[in-house]
């Protein structure tokens, strides 16, 4: 097969497998000039070559949030690229408190498993501290969703290579978690991955005694298939961009849930 027809398969587009938020305003939605019209302004801080967190993100906010975004330089995942990553992202988050925005989500999943549930969680309070703004962490609130939904034994789904795989556990079993089953794909070309491809990775890890499904990376598409999943396999999909926009809207007491977005927001 042509490369060219390889990667036309790859990338191409496929039907929704979930009914998200609806893009019409509602009926008693008002235009507020103090936050430029919109309840919410998501500020995200996103490695450069992710062309994923921001799409499934905004599709997540609908009409009456915005979503507005800073990236930091990474191009490939080594340990050191992706723990400074960490390292940069609360100067790099002064840039979104130029915007006003109400929220910060860093993005960066697999760099928050590598510096462990400390690591984030400080990660997380050096950016609130930098910019005067709530933040959360992928990872963090990854961990977070899994305890909200009820989970403590999980299958784990990626795209990444095995040792960082293994680090993802040992950051899981750090903070509470058994973690039944993982696997990877070995690539770094996560963003072009299939969504047949991560519905055949997802059933691979989904063992009996798993009582919820985690699929990493902000940069792997999955939103349109959370419901689907969750359906097929009769338990929680929680997902790295599904449990940031669900800590950022909770940890400013916005309570709502996002439809087609999966369980942890109707549950949590």
């Amino acid at each position: 097969m042509s490369v060219g027809r390889t990667m036309s398969r790859a990338l191409a587009p496929v039907k929704a497998h979930a009914t998200l938020v609806s893009f019409r305003l509602p009926k008693n939605w008002r235009s507020d000039p103090m936050t430029g019209n919109w309840e919410r302004k998501l500020g995200l801080i996103v490695p450069s070559w992710n062309t994923v967190m921001e799409y499934e993100v905004q599709r997540m906010a609908g009409p009456t949030m915005s979503a507005h975004s800073v990236r930091i330089p990474h191009t490939a995942d080594t340990e050191e690229n992706l723990l400074g990553l960490a390292t940069r992202a609360p100067e790099v988050a002064k840039l979104l408190a130029h915007a006003k925005v109400h929220v910060i989500g860093y993005g960066c999943t697999a760099g928050g498993f590598l510096k462990g549930p400390e690591g984030d969680r400080k990660t997380g309070a050096e950016i609130a501290e930098a910019t005067g703004i709530p933040a959360a962490t992928s990872a963090t609130a990854i961990a977070d969703a899994l305890r909200a939904v009820g989970a403590r034994r999980v299958g784990v789904a990626s795209p990444y290579a095995a040792w960082l795989n293994e680090r993802v556990r040992r950051f899981l079993e750090a903070d509470g978690f058994e973690v039944v089953a993982i696997q990877g794909l070995g690539t770094e070309a996560h963003a072009t991955i299939t969504l047949e491809r991560v519905e055949a990775l997802a059933a691979e890890v989904n063992r009996p005694e798993a009582q919820a499904i985690f699929i990493s990376c902000s940069n792997f598409r999955t939103l349109e298939i959370i419901e689907s999943l969750e359906r097929r396999f009769g338990k929680p999909v929680v997902t790295s961009n599904a449990s940031t926009m669900w800590k950022m809207l909770r940890v400013i007491g916005d309570k709502r849930a996002i439809p087609g977005a999966g369980r942890l927001f109707r549950e949590a």
